[in-house]
């Protein structure tokens, strides 16, 4: 609670100090999420897992990485088996993904492991002290595994792949509203002492004009008409250029190679479908999710699904190319799940004919469920697999955009 009243006064210093005593919503969210200090992702508030604020994929089993591992080893092949191979992994949590790509590439890709260089993109220390405890715990012969920021990898030297598991939903993102026929945007400003409610809430949104030509621009980029007539007053949703600038950061630092992004999100016709009519954001404190970003400020997450069109369009405009785009149910199944799915289901008849132990049936139920968890069409398996590659002398069918097979 005391750095939850750190965080809220340093916003509202920052609001003070402001033209007109207001920021935008996308200055407040990357306060309350990347304050290097005080914000969410900064102090180790941030809690992952089944009993935490959230779950990622990679929570579930070492099944994901595993499977993310063998699309990367048919990557280091298709680009020539090139040493370095360079992985950047950005956004790493606590560093479960990581740690199950190495492990899987030393055990069954033993070559592509011999020619890897890891690189965690990662903000928050907090994190950082999690990743590297739970990496040491390894054992693998000499890791091939660093830190470092984005700004720190010169230009057009990545020979590799770069990718990020859920991290362009948390990206601070500005949120717009049609009003009177104009496109407006949302900001934050403080409350005076003796307005602050009995809920203790400090801020307070004030719509005014647009901070930036860009987010109007935005809009043409993704191919979208708010002024169509079919969007109703008050319409809202998020504009999140922070992903926009990502991608050309990431491009310009990739030389030859892909882009492979994994998270919760729509093409811009269905993200800007006039029935969403207040956009994406949600937030997650104690697993639980809501819609009032100004709550538990410092404590719970604050995400926006992601505008895969807009990822798209934007990394054409920086030299990537298009190379696919699926879900992560169809990428998983065809990288080798659903044969996973299959041995379990023999090894359980095999242990029903022996009248297997309880607990052992037990683990395989569990196991198969987890497996379905990753695939569910209505959670997990819904997520939106990006790949974008650079500088190709020739088209590469990638394993995991390949139609999976049956089961």
């Amino acid at each position: 609670m005391i750095n939850d009243q750190l965080l809220q006064n340093l916003i509202t210093d920052t609001i003070n100090a402001a033209p007109k005593q207001q920021i935008t919503f996308a200055e407040y969210m990357n306060l309350a999420l990347y304050h290097p200090q005080q914000g969410y992702y900064a102090t180790g508030a941030v809690n992952i897992g089944s009993e935490g604020d959230f779950f990622t994929s990679p929570h579930l089993s070492k099944d994901f990485g595993e499977l993310l591992a063998v699309q990367f080893a048919q990557m280091w092949e298709s680009l020539g088996c090139p040493k370095p191979f360079t992985l950047v992994e950005m956004g790493a949590g606590h560093g479960l993904l990581a740690a199950d790509i190495l492990s899987y590439l030393h055990q069954q890709h033993s070559d592509c492991f011999n020619s890897l260089d890891y690189c965690i993109v990662e903000k928050a220390e907090g994190l950082i002290a999690q990743q590297q405890k739970l990496v040491q715990q390894l054992e693998l012969p000499a890791l091939p595994l660093r830190w470092c920021s984005l700004d720190e990898i010169p230009e057009y030297s990545i020979t590799g792949c770069c990718f990020s598991n859920e991290l362009v939903d948390a990206l601070p993102v500005h949120q717009v509203v049609l009003e009177k026929g104009q496109l407006k945007e949302v900001y934050v400003t403080s409350l005076q002492e003796s307005d602050i409610r009995n809920n203790n809430i400090n801020f307070v949104e004030v719509i005014d004009s647009l901070s930036t030509p860009k987010l109007r621009d935005y809009f043409d980029v993704v191919g979208i008409d708010l002024f169509s007539g079919g969007y109703p007053e008050g319409y809202r949703s998020e504009v999140n250029l922070a992903a926009l600038d990502w991608i050309k950061t990431v491009a310009s630092k990739l030389r030859r190679g892909f882009l492979l992004t994994i998270d919760y999100g729509y093409q811009a016709e269905r993200y800007y479908s006039p029935a969403r009519h207040q956009g994406t954001l949600q937030c997650y404190y104690r697993h639980r999710h809501h819609n009032n970003p100004y709550l538990y400020i410092g404590q719970q997450d604050i995400t926006a699904h992601v505008n895969f069109t807009a990822l798209e369009r934007q990394g054409e405009l920086c030299g990537l190319h298009q190379v696919g785009f699926t879900k992560q149910g169809l990428f998983l199944m065809a990288l080798g799940l659903g044969d996973r799915l299959a041995a379990l289901s023999s090894r359980s008849r095999e242990q029903g004919e022996a009248i297997a132990k309880a607990q052992d049936v037990m683990k395989i139920i569990r196991r198969r469920d987890t497996l379905h968890q990753l695939i569910d069409p209505m959670g997990l398996g819904s997520f939106g697999v990006l790949v974008q590659s650079k500088n190709l002398e020739e088209p590469i069918t990638l394993k995991g955009l390949t139609v999976p097979p049956m089961i």
